[in-house]
């Protein structure tokens, strides 16, 4: 056993995680309990641990086939915790839906013939964020921040399929004392915004319960 603190901590939650993932398993995973939006575009905006996902998933459900767009990093065995948060998910998820794991979450909304779910904004961000040279402040890393974000909000106007994302929103805390915490909040609100913009249907989950902001 490990003697790093944080190695332990991360362990204990992936350790939680992963239970609560063996509990989900044995649920009816296409039973649908969300009363909201079938079709159009639908943006699930939601603090951690809020339920947003689960509300986006049960939107989805309405539809017999759907390609999940998971856009956060691949599980690894160097982040326990991270790992079993993304066997949460997966188990949770009917095992008849397409999934497509991928930091291109543009070309993969274009290319849908099929309902998609993508989750989520926030872990897709941190990967353009980092691509582009953000928490280096490399030259003219904005200008590639705002061209990946610009394309992707352009195919969510254009999506002729169904489509539900989630994100998370971070404007309600106080301000980071980091700059790169900076960076992340004001970039994740302007994205927010902008897909909010295009979107048929806008619901914000607190605490398990469901906000229209239509």
């Amino acid at each position: 056993m490990t003697n790093d603190p944080k190695r332990r901590l991360a362990r204990f939650a992936a350790d939680r995680l992963e239970r609560a993932a063996a509990r989900l398993r044995g649920l009816d995973a296409t039973r649908n309990d969300a009363d909201g939006p079938a079709g159009g575009r639908t943006l699930v905006l939601g603090g951690v641990r809020s339920g947003k996902s689960r509300y986006a998933e049960q939107l989805a459900a309405h539809h017999p086939h759907v390609t999940y767009i998971a856009a956060g990093m691949p599980p690894s065995d160097d982040d326990p915790e991270w790992s079993a948060r993304v066997a949460a998910h997966r188990a949770r998820r009917p095992a008849h839906w397409g999934t497509v794991e991928t930091g291109d979450i543009t070309a993969a909304l274009r290319e849908a013939d099929r309902p998609v779910l993508i989750d989520c904004l926030g872990t897709w961000l941190t990967r353009v964020l980092d691509e582009s040279g953000a928490w280096e402040q490399s030259d003219g890393w904005q200008q590639r921040v705002d061209e990946r974000l610009g394309a992707f909000a352009d195919a969510w106007r254009q999506a002729d399929v169904p489509a539900v994302a989630v994100s998370n929103e971070v404007g309600s805390g106080v301000v980071p004392a980091a700059a790169s915490g900076r960076i992340f909040r004001d970039v994740l609100g302007a994205l927010n915004t902008a897909v909010a913009a295009h979107s048929d249907h806008v619901r914000l989950v607190v605490a398990g319960r469901v906000l229209t902001l239509d």
